[in-house]
Parts: structure tokens; sequence; C-alpha cells
């Protein structure tokens, strides 16, 4: 009977070690690299993006969503060119939309566009690789015009 309660004890203590290993570690990653944030530079300002890459991502966007910081955005990243069409689908705040060459260039925007307008869309008249949704006013405030270049 003692040999079992050994046996026991010390595949408790085991367990025990191992849980408390997963909960105390160090983070192999951090939570931007997690959760797909980044900084990008427009016209002198630095913006702190959530990236959507991925389809189910891109489809999700900022919706449900309540606000946005002034200085943080969306970036969209196609693996393309495209004219790429986005609309308002369940926004609780109007926003910038901003769409990039792949250099990074402003190539056409859409300004404070508003969660009212749903279902309507808004698509580009050229080609583009990314789309950046940024809070409303924002292209006014910074003077944000086509072929400025962000970086990232």
């Amino acid at each position: 009977m003692r040999r079992y309660l050994t046996i026991i004890a010390l595949a408790a203590i085991f367990l025990f070690g191992v849980v408390a290993y997963g909960v105390y570690r160090e983070p192999t990653a951090t939570l931007a690299e997690t959760q797909g944030l980044r900084t990008i530079q427009l016209k002198g300002q630095t913006i702190r993006v959530s990236v959507a890459d991925t389809g189910a991502s891109r489809e999700r966007g900022l919706s449900g969503r309540r606000a946005l910081a002034q200085d943080e955005g969306m970036l969209f990243v196609f693996p393309k060119d495209g004219k790429y069409a986005f609309w308002m689908k369940d926004m609780h705040f109007p926003i910038d939309i901003l769409w990039l060459a792949a250099d990074g260039g402003v190539v056409y925007m859409a300004q404070n566009v508003s969660p009212d307008s749903f279902p309507r869309t808004f698509r580009p008249d050229v080609l583009a690789r990314y789309v950046l949704e940024l809070p409303a006013g924002y292209a006014k405030e910074y003077n944000i015009t086509i072929g400025d270049r962000a970086t990232f």
C-alpha cells in the first residue's frame, strides 16, 4: 500500500511540475507578435496597426469594435494587387480608408466613411496591394494626399 501511495505522490508532483512549467515559463512571442500588431509610418506619424492578412481576418476587419485611438488603425494585406472593395458592415464608428500600392504609396482614399453607408461599397479605380483603415479625419488632420508613402 505504501508503494502505491509513493507512486501516486510522485505522479502528482510530476504533474504539478508540468503544469507549473506551462504557466510560469517565459513566453516565446510578445503580445504584439501573437496579435499581429505592428507600427507603420505615414507622413511623419507612427500608427499602431492590427494586421489582417488572412481571408477571415480581412472579412472581420474592424467589425464590432467600438473605436480606434488616434494613432491606431488596421492594415489589410492582400496577396496580389487588386481593386479591393470595402463596406461598413457591423461598424460602429466612421473611418478613413486608404488604398496603398505595393510600394506603400497612397493611390486612393475614402474619407469619413460612415457606418450608415452600409451596404454601399468603396472601391478604388486603381490597383492596390494594401488597405489602411484609420480614425475618421486622420487624412485631413495630417494632410495625407495621393502619392504619400507609408513605410512598414
